[in-house]
């Protein structure tokens, strides 16, 4: 029983520190330059990570999703699960976070999903479409941005999605400047909202007396969905109550 329970325990620790390699090797292809995060996350242009005290919830939700209005990507939309799960615990590491307490939750097969609903989720996340595709704005199945609330009902058609109500959105004025946007929090000494002029959207802060805010806006959905035609629109609606959550 306790040489069972050896092999099991080495094959365990075999299998983290697999992950740890190859997460070490997918940093060094896409954060350790001297333009980012740096050689075992030392620090470069961009912060440093190693020793930094950071738990792996907030790694996981960082790498996943980015921090909009800086130059960190999210590697949520552009990468397979599996290896964001290993990139993870990899600067999870660096942390002192051991291997066998990473769940590499991105590592877990996607959802099997009708062909079509399929299809809705490649175009949801479509990097080639640029800051034009949805995960742009959105999260949705643990991937993506969540710049803009989550859909509360799909809509049931392309023209529907289209032509979505979208009252959350107000204009702001600052100066001369008017221009539309999604209010993230809005105190006594300052507002911080996402500017929606052009995607990807940008996040900007303000002191509160410096700006006036109106609910109301000309901005439409329809202005950010010009990369897709209906028949992928209604592929991603497919997609979207495939795993929608009651």
């Amino acid at each position: 029983m306790r040489a069972a329970v050896l092999l099991l325990l080495a094959a365990a620790l075999a299998c983290g520190q697999d992950v740890l390699t190859r997460g070490a090797n997918l940093y060094n292809q896409t954060c350790a330059n001297g333009y980012c995060h740096g050689p075992r996350g030392v620090g470069g242009s961009a912060p440093r990570l190693a020793a930094r005290g950071f738990s792996e919830e907030y790694i996981s939700q960082t790498v996943r999703r980015g921090i909009p209005g800086t130059a960190m990507p999210a590697f949520g939309t552009t990468l397979p699960r599996g290896e964001v799960g290993m990139i993870v615990a990899y600067v999870a590491s660096l942390n002192g976070i051991a291997p066998s307490r990473n769940p590499v939750r991105e590592a877990e097969p996607e959802k099997k999903l009708p062909a079509e609903a399929a299809r809705g989720r490649e175009l949801f996340f479509d990097a080639v479409r640029g800051f034009g595709r949805c995960a742009t704005c959105h999260e949705t199945d643990g991937m993506g941005i969540p710049v803009a609330s989550p859909i509360a009902k799909v809509p049931a058609s392309a023209a529907e999605l289209r032509s979505l109500a979208t009252p959350q959105v107000r204009t702001m004025t600052a100066a001369d400047e008017s221009f539309p946007a999604l209010v993230v929090s809005q105190g006594s000494k300052q507002v911080k909202v996402f500017d929606l002029t052009s995607p990807p959207p940008v996040l900007r802060t303000f002191a509160s007396g410096a700006v006036t805010v109106k609910e109301g806006s000309q901005w439409r959905h329809a202005s950010v969905l010009a990369v897709y035609n209906d028949s992928e629109l209604s592929a991603i609606l497919d997609f979207l109550r495939a795993v929608a959550h009651p």
